[in-house]
């Protein structure tokens, strides 16, 4: 509650936690709270990008952010899902799955606008549009 509305442009959540045992799930980051608090404080078109190279934490992530509204997928082709960015820093757990020979999801996320129905009818007024 402390980050104004609209305030960041790029957020990075770089492997969380993956807290596999079934009893400790409920401890996971990437969760309908956090992204609609993300909705909250991000600019309209500005980027999430999130990465985790645990199966199941990939699933639940996608599942979770499509689910959400608050954000729309972008990735386009394979590639946008396999590699990361050159803005991307690399990290110590990404080197380690690399490593046991586990792939990263990748996930490039961009904001949707995301203000309510006042909003759209007080643009529509001002459109002369009759609602």
């Amino acid at each position: 509650n402390h980050i104004p509305d609209e305030s960041l442009y790029k957020v990075m959540i770089l492997f969380p936690d993956p807290w596999p045992k079934s009893r400790h799930k409920k401890r996971r980051l990437i969760n309908q709270s956090l992204l609609r608090d993300l909705g909250r404080v991000m600019r309209p078109n500005g980027i999430l990008r999130i990465a985790s190279d645990i199966t199941d934490y990939q699933f639940e992530i996608l599942n979770v952010v499509l689910s959400n509204g608050s954000f729309r997928w972008a990735a386009r082709q394979p590639s946008d899902w396999r590699q990361r960015s050159p803005d991307w820093p690399e990290t110590r757990y990404e080197l380690k799955a690399r490593a046991a020979g586990d792939h990263a999801l990748i996930l490039v996320l961009g904001a949707v606008f995301s203000h309510g129905p006042e909003l759209l009818y007080t643009l529509a007024k001002l459109a002369g549009l009759r609602i």
